[in-house]
């Protein structure tokens, strides 16, 4: 008999059926033993009576999260028995053969529950178990929803999904890079990318014109609040293009993904309102405000625009968002300018003048653009400086001598002076995205396998000593320094 799965069951009253789940609960009364199955789509009912000692002895040492096959008849259930609040509600399964396939250690906190009673920390560790409960169920089919709706969207526009490389190398693009050390060339390593943003540039100048990307994006940040130290944007480029285009197409992005998924949000304003930093900074004194006329609905989206930025500020400390805009770390040159989102950033037209003469710095205005949604920010982008030398320009700004702009950006000066179209783009952060519209309180609640907020996976035990065969393959030592367990790595012997 082939597997059916439990909400296919209320069309199947008075036929033999095969079903294959987990044991959610178990309820004896008696002479009757009943079990809620769950499998992916949903809880059936299952009834052992006393006519088959056998298996009614078996159906009794069954206990919560066993796995188990079960076969039997599918009949309505008595009167008054019906459960309206499951779509399995009026039938129920008559046991007559049960197999089972796993036995379970009792769980360590309640599946049946939401889980945010339960500590953090503990719901990590069995991170496995805790992803079993409804809600998180739900959040992870919806994510998946989002995505493949934004793929087939994208697709439909003629855009093409591109992969670009993990192992790349470090720039100073606003946050820490994760270093990989490389096993062939001792004392060189690579950095996961913090974001796409150099190689969506590169396709550009490649001629694919429109690009996107799911991305996995990767940024050692102190602990800080609602972040992740790898994460998920959608990343998009496009070619020939102005700040109006691209804005217009990820709001209508937006729109559709909302009224198809979440049929039952409410926009609040479309088109989205557009507003200056300047403005948002004297009315709001945030650039992510929240936009929404009334707080308490949980099903309003205020989404909106903020729009010239100042290309430059005076250095202060490092952080970042999970788009692809980032708040800069200082340079180490003499100059006391960074920039405030994104060095590829295109200045406005008007103020082109002043970026190539170093001048007025602090008054010119860039092509950024950031999405805002219930005061977060969910997406940035610009227009990109599409030739070698307004970009070579704000690095100049920046402080950087000659030699450090080639060796952290010498390729992409040589790649725009090799044809390079007028472009750009935008990166949502997806996870603060889905978070929101799910009606999450944080980003976590919307990944597989979340990290702690100081970057610890808590279910793998990572991050973790490797053995010292590793360590003398790629050519590192292992330092100990005041006590403190500290790694410093360097060449092997040096």
């Amino acid at each position: 008999m082939e597997r059916i799965l439990t909400a296919q069951t209320s069309q199947k009253k008075g036929e033999m059926v095969k079903v294959c789940g987990w044991v959610e609960a178990r309820r004896d009364h008696g002479k009757l033993i009943f079990i809620d199955l769950k499998d992916r789509s949903g809880v059936l009912q299952c009834v052992f009576t006393p006519g088959d000692a056998e298996l009614h002895k078996l159906g009794d040492t069954l206990r919560s999260s066993w796995v188990v096959e079960i076969n039997g008849q599918i009949a309505s259930r008595p009167v008054g028995m019906v459960n309206a609040e499951i779509p399995t509600g009026e039938v129920e399964l008559q046991v007559s053969e049960l197999k089972i396939l796993n036995e379970s250690q009792t769980p360590p906190f309640a599946l049946d529950t939401n889980g945010l009673e339960i500590g953090e920390d503990l719901r990590m560790k069995y991170r496995y178990l805790d992803l079993r409960r409804n809600r998180l169920q739900k959040n992870i089919r919806t994510r998946h929803q989002i995505i493949q709706f934004i793929r087939n969207w994208l697709a439909e526009k003629d855009f093409v999904e591109i992969e670009t490389p993990i192992l790349t190398k470090s720039t100073p693009e606003g946050a820490r890079d994760y270093v990989v050390p490389s096993r062939l060339q001792h004392g060189k390593f690579y950095a996961l990318p913090q974001a796409p943003q150099q190689y969506k540039q590169l396709l550009m100048v490649a001629g694919f014109e429109k690009y996107f990307q799911i991305a996995r994006c990767f940024r050692d940040e102190d602990t800080r609040g609602d972040r992740q130290p790898e994460f998920t944007q959608l990343d998009l480029e496009m070619s020939f293009v102005k700040r109006e285009d691209v804005m217009a197409l990820n709001e209508r992005l937006l729109i559709d993904l909302t009224e198809k998924i979440f049929p039952q949000k409410k926009i609040q304003e479309i088109p989205f309102p557009r507003i200056s930093y300047q403005e948002v900074m004297e009315k709001y004194g945030t650039d992510r405000p929240d936009l929404r006329t009334d707080k308490n609905d949980p099903n309003l989206l205020a989404f909106g625009w903020v729009i010239d930025f100042p290309f430059f500020e005076k250095t202060r400390g490092s952080s970042s968002s999970n788009s692809e805009s980032s708040d800069p770390s200082p340079s180490s040159g003499s100059s006391t300018w960074t920039f405030t989102h994104n060095p590829f950033s295109r200045p406005r037209d008007e103020h082109m003048d002043w970026l190539m003469n170093k001048e007025k710095i602090g008054e010119i205005l860039t092509t950024q653009y950031d999405v805002v949604l219930n005061g977060f920010e969910i997406g940035g982008g610009s227009i990109r400086n599409h030739q070698a030398k307004p970009l070579k320009k704000v690095f100049e700004i920046m402080g950087f001598d000659e030699k450090r702009i080639t060796d952290n950006f010498g390729h992409m000066l040589a790649a725009l002076a090799s044809g390079a179209p007028p472009h750009g783009g935008i990166a949502w952060g997806l996870d603060r995205l889905i978070s929101i519209l799910m009606g999450e309180p944080n980003i976590r609640e919307v990944f597989s396998f979340p990290k702690t907020g100081d970057g610890r996976d808590l279910m793998m035990n990572a991050p973790s000593e490797i053995s010292k065969e590793q360590l003398d393959e790629l050519g590192l030592e292992v330092k100990y320094a005041n006590n403190e367990f500290t790694r410093i790595l360097r060449k092997k012997n040096s």
